[in-house]
Protein backbone atom coordinates (compact mmCIF):
# COMPACT_ATOMS: atom_id res chain seq x y z
CA UNK A 1 0.00 0.00 0.00
CA UNK A 2 1.39 3.73 -0.60
CA UNK A 3 -0.73 6.69 1.14
CA UNK A 4 0.40 10.10 0.67
CA UNK A 5 -0.45 11.05 4.23
CA UNK A 6 -0.78 8.78 7.85
CA UNK A 7 -2.43 10.32 10.40
CA UNK A 8 -1.94 8.85 14.20
CA UNK A 9 -3.85 9.17 17.46
CA UNK A 10 -3.33 7.90 20.92
CA UNK A 11 -6.82 7.56 21.03
CA UNK A 12 -9.81 6.94 18.25
CA UNK A 13 -11.02 10.96 17.58
CA UNK A 14 -8.07 12.55 18.76
CA UNK A 15 -6.62 12.40 14.65
CA UNK A 16 -10.81 14.00 14.01
CA UNK A 17 -10.39 16.65 16.63
CA UNK A 18 -6.82 18.00 15.97
CA UNK A 19 -6.80 17.43 11.88
CA UNK A 20 -10.18 16.15 10.54
CA UNK A 21 -10.89 19.22 8.23
CA UNK A 22 -7.32 18.78 6.91
CA UNK A 23 -7.63 15.07 6.19
CA UNK A 24 -10.81 15.87 4.66
CA UNK A 25 -9.58 18.22 2.49
CA UNK A 26 -6.68 16.30 1.87
CA UNK A 27 -8.96 13.30 0.61
CA UNK A 28 -11.02 15.57 -1.45
CA UNK A 29 -8.20 16.74 -3.11
CA UNK A 30 -7.63 13.11 -4.26
CA UNK A 31 -5.17 12.48 -1.24
CA UNK A 32 -4.53 8.86 -0.27
CA UNK A 33 -4.95 9.34 3.36
CA UNK A 34 -4.98 6.52 6.40
CA UNK A 35 -5.49 6.76 10.31
CA UNK A 36 -4.03 4.60 13.09
CA UNK A 37 -5.63 4.82 16.62
CA UNK A 38 -2.73 3.63 19.05
CA UNK A 39 -5.24 2.90 21.33
CA UNK A 40 -8.79 1.49 21.90
CA UNK A 41 -9.56 4.65 24.58
CA UNK A 42 -10.75 1.26 26.90
CA UNK A 43 -10.23 3.92 29.97
CA UNK A 44 -12.61 6.61 28.90
CA UNK A 45 -15.33 7.15 31.37
CA UNK A 46 -18.09 7.05 28.42
CA UNK A 47 -19.12 4.61 26.14
CA UNK A 48 -17.44 0.97 25.75
CA UNK A 49 -14.34 -0.24 23.04
CA UNK A 50 -17.24 -1.97 20.92
CA UNK A 51 -18.56 1.30 20.49
CA UNK A 52 -15.65 3.51 20.27
CA UNK A 53 -14.86 1.24 17.25
CA UNK A 54 -18.05 1.71 15.57
CA UNK A 55 -18.28 5.43 15.76
CA UNK A 56 -14.38 5.12 14.33
CA UNK A 57 -16.06 3.47 11.52
CA UNK A 58 -18.84 5.99 10.97
CA UNK A 59 -15.87 9.01 11.38
CA UNK A 60 -13.70 7.01 8.60
CA UNK A 61 -16.93 7.01 6.05
CA UNK A 62 -17.71 10.88 6.61
CA UNK A 63 -14.09 11.72 6.15
CA UNK A 64 -13.53 9.41 3.17
CA UNK A 65 -10.46 7.87 4.17
CA UNK A 66 -8.85 4.77 2.18
CA UNK A 67 -7.91 2.66 5.62
CA UNK A 68 -8.26 3.09 9.17
CA UNK A 69 -6.54 0.52 11.81
CA UNK A 70 -6.15 0.12 15.70
CA UNK A 71 -3.14 -1.28 17.21
CA UNK A 72 -4.97 -1.98 20.64
CA UNK A 73 -1.72 -0.73 22.66
CA UNK A 74 -2.97 -0.26 25.93
CA UNK A 75 -4.39 3.03 26.66
CA UNK A 76 -3.00 4.94 29.21
CA UNK A 77 -0.15 2.67 29.77
CA UNK A 78 1.49 2.08 26.41
CA UNK A 79 5.35 3.48 25.96
CA UNK A 80 7.71 4.68 24.14
CA UNK A 81 9.90 1.51 23.80
CA UNK A 82 11.04 -0.58 21.26
CA UNK A 83 8.33 -3.07 21.07
CA UNK A 84 5.71 -0.22 20.72
CA UNK A 85 8.29 1.55 18.12
CA UNK A 86 8.55 -1.77 15.91
CA UNK A 87 4.81 -2.06 15.75
CA UNK A 88 4.52 1.34 14.33
CA UNK A 89 7.67 1.20 11.96
CA UNK A 90 6.49 -2.47 10.50
CA UNK A 91 2.87 0.32 9.37
CA UNK A 92 4.94 3.36 8.24
CA UNK A 93 6.82 0.52 6.06
CA UNK A 94 3.93 -0.43 4.77
CA UNK A 95 1.71 2.08 4.10
CA UNK A 96 5.15 4.04 2.38
CA UNK A 97 3.82 7.52 3.81
CA UNK A 98 5.62 10.84 2.83
CA UNK A 99 3.78 12.91 5.14
CA UNK A 100 2.63 11.63 8.60
CA UNK A 101 0.71 13.45 11.24
CA UNK A 102 0.65 12.90 14.62
CA UNK A 103 -0.61 13.87 18.37
CA UNK A 104 0.63 17.33 19.92
CA UNK A 105 4.03 17.56 21.52
CA UNK A 106 2.47 18.29 24.95
CA UNK A 107 -1.37 18.21 25.98
CA UNK A 108 -3.45 17.63 29.16
CA UNK A 109 -3.46 13.95 28.73
CA UNK A 110 -0.10 12.37 29.09
CA UNK A 111 -0.89 9.31 26.01
CA UNK A 112 -0.69 12.41 23.98
CA UNK A 113 2.76 13.41 24.36
CA UNK A 114 3.78 9.96 24.68
CA UNK A 115 2.10 8.94 21.39
CA UNK A 116 3.44 12.42 19.76
CA UNK A 117 7.23 10.95 20.52
CA UNK A 118 6.92 7.77 19.98
CA UNK A 119 5.79 7.89 16.71
CA UNK A 120 8.05 10.22 15.70
CA UNK A 121 10.62 8.19 16.99
CA UNK A 122 9.34 5.23 14.85
CA UNK A 123 9.36 7.49 11.90
CA UNK A 124 13.31 7.82 12.17
CA UNK A 125 13.72 4.39 12.51
CA UNK A 126 11.36 3.07 10.01
CA UNK A 127 14.15 4.50 7.94
CA UNK A 128 17.22 2.48 9.05
CA UNK A 129 17.67 -0.53 7.27
CA UNK A 130 19.38 -1.78 9.51
CA UNK A 131 16.03 -2.23 11.46
CA UNK A 132 14.55 -5.20 10.74
CA UNK A 133 10.73 -5.72 10.58
CA UNK A 134 8.68 -8.61 8.90
CA UNK A 135 5.33 -8.31 7.24
CA UNK A 136 3.86 -11.80 6.56
CA UNK A 137 7.19 -13.09 7.00
CA UNK A 138 9.31 -10.95 4.37
CA UNK A 139 11.42 -8.63 5.35
CA UNK A 140 10.36 -5.14 4.90
CA UNK A 141 12.60 -2.23 2.99
CA UNK A 142 13.02 0.99 5.17
CA UNK A 143 10.98 3.92 4.56
CA UNK A 144 10.89 7.40 6.18
CA UNK A 145 8.16 9.84 6.04
CA UNK A 146 9.39 13.11 4.27
CA UNK A 147 7.88 15.28 7.24
CA UNK A 148 6.36 14.92 10.78
CA UNK A 149 3.36 17.39 11.92
CA UNK A 150 2.11 17.34 14.85
CA UNK A 151 -1.41 18.48 15.46
CA UNK A 152 -3.09 20.79 18.45
CA UNK A 153 -5.41 19.39 20.75
CA UNK A 154 -6.71 20.69 23.95
CA UNK A 155 -3.60 22.46 25.48
CA UNK A 156 -2.74 25.80 23.52
CA UNK A 157 0.48 25.43 21.32
CA UNK A 158 1.63 27.98 18.80
CA UNK A 159 1.31 26.33 15.29
CA UNK A 160 4.38 26.85 12.99
CA UNK A 161 1.39 26.70 10.22
CA UNK A 162 -2.28 26.52 9.68
CA UNK A 163 -4.32 25.06 7.20
CA UNK A 164 -7.52 26.74 5.57
CA UNK A 165 -10.04 24.10 6.61
CA UNK A 166 -13.07 26.66 5.44
CA UNK A 167 -14.91 24.68 3.48
CA UNK A 168 -14.38 21.44 5.42
CA UNK A 169 -15.53 22.50 8.76
CA UNK A 170 -18.85 21.15 8.30
CA UNK A 171 -17.06 17.25 7.36
CA UNK A 172 -14.56 17.69 10.48
CA UNK A 173 -17.30 18.79 13.21
CA UNK A 174 -19.47 15.61 11.71
CA UNK A 175 -16.65 12.99 12.03
CA UNK A 176 -15.92 13.99 15.38
CA UNK A 177 -19.92 13.77 16.82
CA UNK A 178 -19.52 10.34 15.09
CA UNK A 179 -18.24 9.60 18.53
CA UNK A 180 -21.69 10.39 20.22
CA UNK A 181 -20.37 8.87 23.47
CA UNK A 182 -18.10 11.05 23.60
CA UNK A 183 -19.58 14.42 22.84
CA UNK A 184 -22.41 16.40 23.49
CA UNK A 185 -25.02 14.66 21.80
CA UNK A 186 -28.67 15.61 22.75
CA UNK A 187 -29.89 12.12 21.36
CA UNK A 188 -27.11 10.42 23.23
CA UNK A 189 -29.42 8.87 26.64
CA UNK A 190 -26.70 7.62 29.57
CA UNK A 191 -26.07 7.35 33.10
CA UNK A 192 -22.82 7.83 32.35
CA UNK A 193 -20.51 10.61 33.55
CA UNK A 194 -19.77 14.20 32.62
CA UNK A 195 -16.33 14.40 31.44
CA UNK A 196 -14.29 17.58 30.21
CA UNK A 197 -15.11 16.70 26.78
CA UNK A 198 -18.41 15.37 27.21
CA UNK A 199 -20.11 19.10 26.96
CA UNK A 200 -21.42 21.78 25.04
CA UNK A 201 -19.15 23.67 25.99
CA UNK A 202 -16.44 21.77 24.59
CA UNK A 203 -17.84 22.08 21.85
CA UNK A 204 -17.91 25.27 21.80
CA UNK A 205 -14.44 25.29 22.78
CA UNK A 206 -13.49 23.78 19.44
CA UNK A 207 -15.19 25.83 17.30
CA UNK A 208 -13.68 28.40 18.87
CA UNK A 209 -10.45 27.15 18.11
CA UNK A 210 -10.68 26.73 14.54
CA UNK A 211 -11.93 30.53 14.19
CA UNK A 212 -8.60 31.73 15.97
CA UNK A 213 -6.46 29.67 13.95
CA UNK A 214 -8.47 30.70 10.72
CA UNK A 215 -8.68 34.40 11.56
CA UNK A 216 -4.60 34.71 12.06
CA UNK A 217 -4.46 33.28 8.28
CA UNK A 218 -7.36 35.60 7.37
CA UNK A 219 -9.87 32.86 6.48
CA UNK A 220 -12.79 31.66 8.56
CA UNK A 221 -11.57 28.53 10.12
CA UNK A 222 -8.16 26.59 10.65
CA UNK A 223 -5.89 23.77 11.78
CA UNK A 224 -2.42 24.34 13.43
CA UNK A 225 0.48 21.92 13.13
CA UNK A 226 4.18 21.86 14.36
CA UNK A 227 6.84 21.28 12.69
CA UNK A 228 9.84 19.22 13.50
CA UNK A 229 12.31 20.96 11.11
CA UNK A 230 11.78 24.13 8.61
CA UNK A 231 9.32 24.45 5.99
CA UNK A 232 10.62 25.28 2.64
CA UNK A 233 8.26 27.35 -0.18
CA UNK A 234 9.13 28.38 -3.47
CA UNK A 235 8.35 31.70 -3.21
CA UNK A 236 7.16 34.36 -0.65
CA UNK A 237 4.02 34.60 -2.24
CA UNK A 238 2.71 31.39 -1.05
CA UNK A 239 2.51 32.56 2.13
CA UNK A 240 -0.46 34.14 2.78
Amino acid sequence: MKLDILAFGAHPDDVELGAGGTVAKEVALGRKVGIIDLTRGELGSRGSVELRDEEAIESSRILGIDMRVNLSFRDGFFANDEAHQLEIVKWIRYCKPDIVLCNATEDRHPDHAKGSSLVSHACFLAGLSKVITLWEEEVQEAWRPNVVYHYIQDRYIKPDFVVDITDFMEAKMQSVKAYKSQFFNSNYKSNEPTTAISSKEFIEFLIGRTVDMGRQIKTSYGEGFVVERFVGVNSLMDIR
